[in-house]
């Protein structure tokens, strides 16, 4: 199976490291811990194998230790509330979802904390306070709107879920562009690099595709990474679930459907660089860094894939890879 979800997938981007990395695995730990988030042993051996704190280093791999830090909590709860959302029976209730993610905004709009709160809402005040003694307001906004969008494509998905079909091509991918979150990890790519991104270019069609490319790629290798736990867990959120499906084909040739797919976007987002016009040298200098960010995310998830455990404690895909719809 690792030769299967290795082999065809194009990532010719550099491999990076912050060289802060060694420190982090303790800092991560201990962030999550003192947030009463990982209750559980199983919870707490699943952080552990996840090693999110690798992805957070070489996705930033040129950021400062306490942004670097940040970021990386940042991630940890986001794929904690992830997995609540994926793994749970939270993940088919979207009504019930609503009403977290109300809370989680209120929260980084500026609401204090309550006793009634719970541990991740506690630590999303903790993160919303520490980013912003680091990076400004103006950021801040931007960057909430990309956290609400990835809130919103939880919702979607679960709405998948309650409704218990596999959704088309065309809805999943519109769903998908949303819970992937990479809008998020991207926008903690300026905060980490110290990046100021103006209002213009964030409206440049160019910059818009590129960054869309991005994320469509990390679904994609996402997707096929994940492809196991998923069909283990009965998720029907992922590419390889709906090709198998609409087109009525094995899981093995659903995951080369998915692979092609992935390798023609990173070629077109490698074409589209060609064609970013000039906007003077300071801004030249802020685009280069950005989409070298991209890239960054890009390839760190890529790796990571094969440095976490968080995806092969299932049954593996091999053993229903050539299933057939009925």
């Amino acid at each position: 199976m690792k030769q299967l979800l290795y082999s065809g997938l194009h990532c010719p981007f550099p491999s990076q490291i912050n060289k802060h990395v060694d420190v982090l695995e303790e800092s991560a730990l201990e962030w999550v811990l003192h947030f009463n988030l990982l209750s559980k042993e199983s919870t707490y051996k699943r952080f552990c194998k996840s090693k999110f704190f690798l992805l957070a280093a070489s996705a930033y791999p040129d950021s400062n230790l306490e942004e670097l830090k940040i970021a990386s909590d940042w991630l940890s709860w986001v794929f904690i509330w992830d997995d609540q959302c994926d793994l749970s029976d939270l993940g088919k209730k979207p009504e019930v979802l609503k009403i977290f993610h109300k809370r989680f905004l209120e929260i980084l709009n500026g609401a204090e904390v309550t006793s009634q709160d719970i541990p991740l809402t506690l630590a999303l005040s903790n993160l919303k306070e520490r980013t912003l003694t680091r990076g400004s307001l103006i950021w801040f906004h931007h960057f909430i709107c990309s956290f609400e969008k990835w809130l919103q494509g939880c919702i979607d998905e679960a709405n998948i879920r309650a409704q218990g079909i596999i959704p088309d091509f065309d809805t999943y991918m519109l769903i998908r562009k949303s819970s992937v979150g990479v809008d998020a990890f991207l926008a903690l790519t300026e905060f980490c690099h110290n990046l100021m991104i103006p209002d213009f270019l964030r409206k440049h069609e160019t910059l818009i595709q590129m960054q869309f490319l991005t994320g469509h790629i990390i679904a994609c290798c996402n997707d096929i990474f994940s492809a196991s736990r998923e069909i283990s867990s009965g998720d029907v959120n992922n590419l390889v679930l709906v090709l198998h499906e609409q087109l009525k084909i094995p899981l093995n040739q659903a995951v080369n459907r998915v692979t092609e797919i992935h390798n023609t976007a990173v070629q077109t987002m490698m074409d589209l660089e060609t064609s970013i016009p000039k906007f003077g040298e300071e801004v030249d200098a802020e685009v280069t860094k950005f989409i070298l960010g991209m890239h960054a995310w890009i390839r760190s998830n890529h790796d990571w894939y094969s440095q976490t455990g968080r995806y092969q404690s299932l049954e593996g895909l091999e053993l229903t890879q050539n299933k057939r719809c009925s």
